[in-house]
């Protein structure tokens, strides 16, 4: 196992974060622009990954968009930004986020604390505690910590979907050419009722 940097937010840096996310997601939307960071909090000057997730509250709720990256070199505010424009466009899931659809999404942010490349996914996998990166070849694909635990999977499951997202054999992650990378993070989200930022 070769473990990464680690960084670890503050509950007012997390809920700066999504607060950054969604003020990049309203501004692309919105008026096709990008977010500027501004001035940054310290721990956003951090180089490391960042992922973005919306989701849609109305009826069952769905995935509206998803899109970051796990070994990001970037500062994390640029990260942050970055993550969020893609999850809004066209290209995360099928179809580009609306205005009139603003008020009905959550925005959750997982900031990357760790990364570790392992060669044994399934006794290293934490289920709550983890993500998953996959790369077999030129296929990447990659899930966020709390996926697993939102759907009731096992760690074998978890595993075969992020192998799935990647568009690779469900088992390739037993491959030994195949690298998993577990991802530990922060994640942060704002409550679908309109309260405070939580911490999952």
């Amino acid at each position: 196992m070769s473990e990464a940097q680690t960084v670890r937010l503050s509950y007012d840096d997390g809920a700066r974060a999504v607060e950054l996310a969604r003020e990049a997601v309203e501004s692309f939307v919105r008026h096709g622009q990008r977010e500027q960071p501004g001035s940054m909090r310290e721990a956003f000057y951090a180089r490391t990954g960042a992922f973005v997730r919306l989701e849609s509250t109305r009826g069952r709720g769905r995935l509206r968009g998803c899109a970051g990256a796990w070994d990001g070199s970037d500062q994390l505010g640029h990260a942050i930004v970055e993550a969020a424009i893609k999850a809004a466009s066209g290209d995360s899931c099928g179809s580009e986020v609306e205005p009139k659809e603003l008020e009905n999404i959550t925005v959750s942010v997982c900031v990357v604390s760790n990364t570790v490349l392992t060669n044994d996914p399934l006794e290293d996998l934490e289920i709550g505690t983890h993500g998953v990166a996959v790369d077999g070849g030129n296929a990447h694909g990659w899930l966020y910590p709390t996926v697993p635990v939102e759907n009731g999977w096992s760690g074998a499951e978890f595993l075969s979907r992020a192998c799935r997202k990647a568009k690779i054999s469900p088992t390739a992650w037993q491959d030994d050419d195949t690298m998993v990378t577990l991802i530990e993070g922060q994640v942060f989200r704002e409550r679908p009722d309109g309260g405070a930022v939580e911490e999952l």
